[in-house]
C-alpha cells in the first residue's frame, strides 16, 4: 500500500487545523512531521488518518 502525502507536502491535524506541518518522512505508516513556521521545534508524528491536506 502506497502511503497518501508524499515527503515535502504541506498537510494539518485534524485536531490542530491551524498548525501547518511538512511531511519529512514516512515510515511503517507513520508520517514524521515539521511545522512549518518553527523547523527548529520537535518533530511530531501522526498516523495517515490524523492529518489531512491543507486546501489550496
Amino acid at each position: 500500500m502506497e502511503n497518501k502525502y508524499k515527503e515535502g507536502q504541506v498537510v494539518h491535524a485534524k485536531v490542530n487545523p491551524a498548525l501547518k506541518l511538512v511531511i519529512r518522512r514516512y515510515v511503517d505508516r507513520i508520517y514524521y512531521c515539521k511545522v512549518l513556521d518553527d523547523p527548529t521545534r520537535k518533530e511530531l508524528v501522526y498516523f495517515e488518518r490524523e492529518i489531512e491536506a491543507n486546501p489550496d
